[in-house]
């Protein structure tokens, strides 16, 4: 069965810590729980966490729907979004299947970065890391006001932002995603065509803007 690697990268530094914490465990349960109701998200959709404070952590492997369990995760520290970056290229470059002459591998992984500030380490060893994995859709939400949107961008195209890192623009975001995902995984199974950029996911709901 070809799988849609969907990864969540999850801002748990300092400035996360109260409220923003809170409403994101809270969303990844809400988002959970909405993809399980979906049966093509059932067929086909596996989860990873990779949380970044000091440094990043893959701290859920990719995973079946079915058998994901929210991390129990805390904020404290630095953004080593950098890191963050080439973890993620480290985990898709072994955890994807690739096409061989025998089988077709895992569609392309759909990721999703949350982050309220901007890296403190070297993000362009990151972006450098990025640019050797095929990816699909890497959509970037800078959260809050002190979210650096100039430096998204230069990790992709597809950058949106909240007003606040609040519970209920958090709760918005993560209905947004699981939508996104619930979309992806209907679009392969329909026609095994894979979203591309956010012009293929479904429209932003209020809480969300895109990041000018």
């Amino acid at each position: 069965m070809r799988r849609l690697p969907v990864y969540l990268l999850i801002d748990c530094s300092g400035s996360m810590m109260g409220e923003p914490i809170e409403a994101v465990k809270v969303g990844l349960q809400t988002m959970t729980s909405a993809l399980r109701t979906d049966p093509y998200a059932l067929e086909t959709v596996h989860l990873s966490v990779i949380t970044f404070s000091q440094q990043a952590t893959q701290s859920v492997p990719l995973t079946e729907l079915v058998q994901f369990q929210v991390p129990d995760i805390h904020a404290s520290g630095t953004t080593a979004l950098g890191e963050a970056l080439a973890l993620l290229a480290q985990c898709i470059e072994r955890d994807v299947k690739k096409t061989t002459p025998e089988s077709k591998g895992d569609w392309k992984p759909v990721c999703f970065l949350l982050t309220d500030g901007q890296a403190t380490d070297d993000l362009n060893r990151g972006i450098a890391a990025l640019r050797n994995v095929k990816m699909g859709t890497l959509v970037a939400c800078a959260a809050g006001p002190s979210a650096n949107t100039a430096e998204l961008r230069k990790i992709t195209e597809s950058v949106v932002s909240l007003d606040t890192a609040d519970s209920s623009t958090l709760k918005a975001f993560f209905q947004w995603v699981s939508a996104s995902v619930s979309v992806s995984s209907q679009k392969i199974e329909r026609g095994g065509k894979e979203a591309d950029g956010l012009s293929e996911l479904p429209p932003l709901p209020p809480e969300i803007n895109p990041a000018l």
